[in-house]
């Protein structure tokens, strides 16, 4: 009896083998999964059929991968040996079955999902926008543990096999197409009938082009793979992300071939899966996870957006929602000021969805409305204006009548808490705070913020609304820089203060793209832009008593404000930052620490406050909105990963030395060791 599996033989002896996972909308490929798999395929060798095809019963995709909360269990290399050597045993099965076997690919085939339909003669896709075949294991830390490192370049030829794994972005249909992943590209409707052809004509199998060939001879892999090493390093340290090099290295080493090349894919992985830097990867996985299922409580149903400020943010979103599918109503005092903002969504949709059809659909549920009448009929209303709480406050009263009861009333502000701008409000409880981060289509998340009169029932239909933009939602409650900026601006403020005493920005940045932040907080001013930063730095210094380094505020005076205006802490040029040889001298021994540091300690004052709910929120927003380098899983968790009085007292050594603003917080006796 199987929970997962059905199996039907055709009038044409073809074997029907449907993954159908009880209980779940995805199939994933956990232990008992593939175990019922390896039963099944011995009961369909037992009745000799003419082939097989192995198809979903789910409607969104064919298979997912492996379990990763089975990843959790492994303790040791040797526990994470016998899974993987049990999944490779099963796709050996697969492939070694005496008749011919197509997987008909509909909507996802990911990880191990692909590599069972690797395992398969044949590949058939359902040509829709839905189809998706990756092997994204790299973003966990790990590679392909179920044959795949062998097989995609026995397939497909090194150089697409390398890039499918090393970027672990998913091949779409016509690019699966061709480099051969798929055999065949068909209409969705004929999937099943084109599977059942394949299969009756059983050509021969595909191999990689002959060129591919040449480069996987064992003369050349050395050179080609020194190539390849010598890329990954501008964007993967070895010693944060070792994954990438493994594969690298296990290509060279087997050149994807024989039983040997199995083994060391089960060898690498096992050592992988336990390495610090793939426990904190998995872990950032299921952390975003969590978000994805925020906002399921809200029955709400938005098919209308209506944004107020078509300013850089406020443009942005309504081009995000209209992106998504929903009607978007876009405000501002005037036709010259909407403008822009429909220039930007155009030419965004013209490079996100490169159809003509799809771009003109798009910008026909885009419009402009200086009048503001589409308020009267939206189910969420955003405000976007500029930063001034008498002119948002002015904004609400005049809105306020216009709206559905049932409308989310929202206010994109980074800095003004939401007691402040819901105190003229006739029902305050409906104001919730929906803050994007720039640039809003590359940012994933987005806080939702509550206030103290906010209703429990609002911030549910902005977490939903959140996720209908496939966005991550950050609930938290309204405070000065509520999540993200509060943990950020010490970060950034020290990196002033050391460009105060001397030390060159680009050394600065060095220091903490070396600690893995993604890029260092001199650039990350420039590109966000200077009077920004200055606005959330005096917001937060006002409320904490801190100090708004000069730096800055000159800075802005002088109308530099970073990559917008051309210049700012560095000079930019075709949207790069010119940075001089100064940056060449030796980082100081405590500056990581000094930069790094103080985003823990405010991050230990948000959760002892009760701005965010728990230190897995904070720990997400945190790697989603900052970039924070994901292989440490997040501050808090790096914090417990060094040790809590190692970050303590390194705090206290840093307070000595550079003043009261490291004194580590008091809520670090809260924090779980």
């Amino acid at each position: 009896m199987s929970d997962n599996w059905t199996l039907e033989l055709d009038a044409d002896r073809i074997a029907w083998l449907t993954c159908d996972m009880a209980g779940t909308s995805t199939n994933v490929l956990s232990g008992a999964v593939l175990r019922e798999l390896a039963a099944k395929l011995a009961e369909i060798t037992a009745l000799r059929p003419s082939g097989m095809v192995v198809q979903s019963a789910k409607r969104g995709g064919f298979i997912a991968g492996a379990d990763i909360k089975e990843f959790l269990s492994i303790r040791t290399p040797a526990e994470g040996y016998q899974l993987v050597r049990a999944g490779q045993s099963v796709m050996q099965q697969l492939e070694d079955l005496p008749f011919p076997t197509v997987a008909a690919v509909r909507g996802f085939a990911l990880g191990g999902g692909l590599e069972l339909a690797l395992a398969c003669r044949y590949r058939v896709g359902a040509d829709e926008a839905a189809l998706s075949l990756g092997l994204p294991e790299v973003l966990l830390g790990i590679h392909p543990g179920f044959g795949g490192t062998v097989r995609t370049v026995q397939l497909i030829g090194v150089r697409p096999a390398l890039e499918l794994m090393l970027k672990g972005r998913a091949f779409k249909g016509a690019r699966a197409m061709s480099v051969g992943l798929l055999d065949e590209l068909v209409a969705p409707a004929e999937l099943a009938a084109r599977a059942k052809s394949l299969l009756l004509r059983h050509p021969p199998k595909r191999t990689a082009p002959f060129t591919e060939k040449l480069l996987n001879l064992s003369a050349v892999r050395p050179f080609v793979a020194r190539q390849i090493k010598a890329t990954l390093k501008h964007s993967a340290r070895r010693e944060h992300y070792p994954a990438p090099y493994a594969i690298v290295d296990l290509w060279q080493r087997y050149g994807a071939t024989g039983a040997a090349g199995y083994e060391a894919e089960a060898r690498s992985i096992s050592e992988l899966m336990c390495t610090p830097s793939s426990r904190n990867l998995v872990r950032v996985f299921l952390l975003q996870d969590r978000l994805k299922s925020l906002g399921g409580d809200s029955t709400a149903d938005f098919k209308h957006v209506h944004v107020i400020g078509a300013g850089v943010m406020g443009g942005d979103i309504a081009a995000w929602s209209a992106f998504r599918g929903m009607t978007v109503t876009l405000q501002d005092r005037s036709e010259e000021l909407i403008q822009p903002a429909l220039r930007r969504a155009q030419s965004f949709f013209e490079k996100r969805l490169k159809d003509p059809a799809a771009t003109a659909d798009a910008m026909s549920r885009l419009k402009m409305d200086v009048r503001g009448d589409g308020a009267a009929n939206a189910e969420v209303v955003i405000e976007a204006i500029f930063e001034n709480i008498e002119a948002k406050q002015a904004l609400y009263a005049e809105l306020e009548p216009k709206l559905k009861a049932s409308a989310v009333l929202a206010t994109n502000t980074s800095s003004i808490k939401i007691e402040t701008l819901c105190q003229k409000l006739a029902d305050p409880g409906r104001l919730v705070g929906i803050h994007f981060f720039n640039p809003v289509a590359q940012m994933q998340l987005v806080e939702v913020v509550q206030g103290a009169s906010t209703r429990p029932q609002a911030v549910q239909d902005a977490l939903k609304f959140t996720r209908k933009l496939d966005k991550l939602p950050l609930p938290c409650r309204s405070a000065p820089g509520f999540v993200v900026n509060r943990i950020l601006t010490p970060y950034v403020n020290e990196a002033f203060f050391a460009l105060e005493e001397g030390i060159p920005a680009a050394v600065i940045d060095r220091a903490a793209v070396q600690f893995g932040m993604p890029l260092g907080p001199i650039e990350l001013s420039d590109v966000v832009g200077l009077d920004v930063s200055l606005n959330v730095g005096r917001v937060l210094g006002e409320a904490f008593h801190r100090e708004v380094p000069q730096i800055l505020i000159k800075l802005v005076e002088q109308k530099k404000l970073g990559r917008k205006s051309g210049q700012g802490f560095y000079r930019w040029q075709d949207g790069k930052a010119q940075k001089d040889a100064a940056g060449d001298m030796a980082v100081p021994a405590d500056l990581a620490d000094r930069l790094i540091l103080p985003m823990l300690n405010e991050a230990v004052a948000c959760l002892r406050e009760g701005t965010i709910q728990d230190a897995d929120l904070l720990d997400a927003g945190a790697v989603f909105a900052t970039g924070f380098a994901p292989f440490r899983g997040g501050p808090l968790q790096y914090a417990k990963d060094r040790g809590i009085m190692n970050v303590t007292d390194r705090l206290n050594e840093l307070a000595g030395r550079y003043g009261e603003r490291f004194r580590p917080d008091a809520g670090w006796g809260l924090i779980s060791r």
